[in-house]
């Protein structure tokens, strides 16, 4: 398969320029550090006691636009899959196992905001590539922090470290009528920006039946009233859709490559069954970092969801309707003694979900009669804590943890005569403990011990066979 690409950007940006009577040209160029948020330590990336990968935009750019895909599968412990165009499934060391597809068992936060929502799920492919300017990639159980999920977390930041205003268009064409357009105005000053961006990708796939197309639109602001005070507001609304070819048998795909799944016996074909993702989301939220003291800080992050989905399959017709809100706070307290610094972490998350699943039989591509209409009331939270000490002679040690809280509750309102189910998962703690010790300039050893659990998604408990598997264990 040969693919050509080719991208076009026009940039305007506002800079000051400072001239001094004589200017010496310096050859050498020094590489800023890398400050990684993970565990509210906002540390350099050598320093922290915990594996993480830092993906910044520089990296991001080294390959296509079209998806991050490759920018993520150059770091190490992690794989992606794009099954077709737009399907994707995330793997952090062997943690896609229950994962047939979709992106489970990771916590993902977009700009501090939850973006995996309460029944477990990540439609991360709602995300255009120009939705991320670096991600760290947290790999192994982070529940001690994060809640539950014993693949990892990801934090996704949209912006830079350092704001600035200008105007960004590009354009994107290239084989198999690939269009990307994207967009993106950044107004204001440093201390009240407001930055807009909109990106448009569509293609008809390499295979049959591969068609996609994406839409999404951001719109983030931030005011920083004072010097103890920023409150930022984040909005996203995306729009996606792409075929699902399905697989092939290897008489299949000896005979046609690019063929999208034949009918057998009693299921249509792709085509025939206009099997397809109609995916479109809305995410809202507001963050307020306050300053106490020098010492003493909290920030606080509201959100609200929504997210609707279609998906004509072989099998049927299946309908998701899944509002949810949630909010998560965290408390920092730091000291310094002599020449040790303590820091303190406390703090909660919660997120509320109020999800409906149809299911229907399939009428090429239409839905017909009702197979079944279920509610599902879910409830997550958890509540953390963690310890840090810095030393003398470059020790480190941190000590969290979490327990955690997850219910659901399904009434099937196509059955009159149902009587709801309940399943409250046991309390899980996530422990962690890491210690490091720098040996040398630009050289740390450390060492790290954490637990971690993974409940059973919403799909997985109420699957589009329309079976109820409350028997699932984290």
């Amino acid at each position: 398969m040969k693919k050509i690409i080719l991208t076009v950007f026009i940039v305007q940006s506002i800079s000051v320029l400072c001239f001094s009577q004589e200017q010496v040209r310096d050859s050498s160029k020094n590489l800023s550090e890398v400050i990684v948020k993970a565990y509210e330590q906002n540390r350099q990336l050598k320093a922290t006691s915990a594996a993480i990968n830092y993906i910044d935009h520089v990296q991001l750019d080294r390959f296509n636009n079209t998806s991050i895909l490759s920018a993520i599968n150059n770091t190490p412990g992690v794989r992606m899959e794009e099954r077709s165009p737009g399907s994707y499934r995330l793997n952090l060391r062997g943690s896609t196992l229950r994962s047939p597809f979709g992106v489970r068992n990771v916590k993902i936060y977009w700009d501090g905001i939850p973006f995996t929502d309460p029944g477990g799920n990540t439609y991360l492919n709602q995300l255009n590539n120009y939705n991320f300017n670096s991600l760290e990639v947290i790999k192994g159980p982070g529940g001690s922090l994060y809640g539950a999920g014993t693949g990892g977390v990801i934090l996704i930041h949209s912006q830079p470290e350092k704001w600035q205003p200008g105007t960004q268009v590009g354009y994107t064409f290239g084989s198999y009528n690939l269009n990307i357009v994207n967009a993106r105005v950044n107004a204001g000053t440093e201390d009240r920006n407001t930055t807009i961006n909109y990106s448009h990708q569509n293609s008809d796939g390499y295979r049959d039946h591969t068609n996609m197309r994406r839409d999404v639109i951001t719109w983030q602001s931030t005011i920083k009233s004072s010097e103890k005070q920023q409150l930022s507001a984040s909005f996203l609304y995306g729009d996606l859709y792409y075929q699902t070819p399905g697989a092939l048998n290897k008489t299949e795909f000896s005979a046609n490559p690019k063929g999208a799944r034949p009918a057998a016996g009693a299921f249509p074909s792709a085509d025939g069954a206009k099997a397809a993702i109609y995916q479109k989301t809305f995410l809202g939220g507001i963050t307020n970092d306050y300053s106490f003291s020098e010492e003493f800080e909290n920030t606080t992050t509201l959100y609200g969801a929504f997210s609707q989905i279609k998906n004509p399959t072989f099998r049927n017709y299946e309908r998701r309707m899944e509002p949810h809100f949630g909010g998560r706070t965290v408390f920092k307290w730091h000291h310094q003694f002599n020449t040790s610094v303590l820091q303190l972490v406390a703090g909660g998350e919660a997120q509320k979900g109020f999800f409906n699943t149809k299911t229907f039989k399939n009428n090429a591509g239409v839905p017909d009669s009702l197979l079944t209409d279920d509610d599902l009331n879910i409830w997550t939270y958890s509540v953390f804590g963690q310890i840090d000490l810095r030393l003398a002679h470059d020790w480190n040690i941190t000590a969290g943890a979490s327990i955690n809280k997850s219910s659901i509750t399904i009434t099937r309102l196509s059955a009159p005569s149902f009587v709801p189910v309940n399943r409250k998962y046991n309390n899980e703690w996530a422990p962690r403990i890491a210690l490091s010790k720098r040996i040398i300039s630009n050289l740390w050893a450390y060492g790290s011990i954490s637990k971690g659990f993974s409940p059973p998604t919403s799909q997985e408990i109420l699957p589009s066979t329309s079976v109820i598997s409350l028997g699932l264990n984290a």
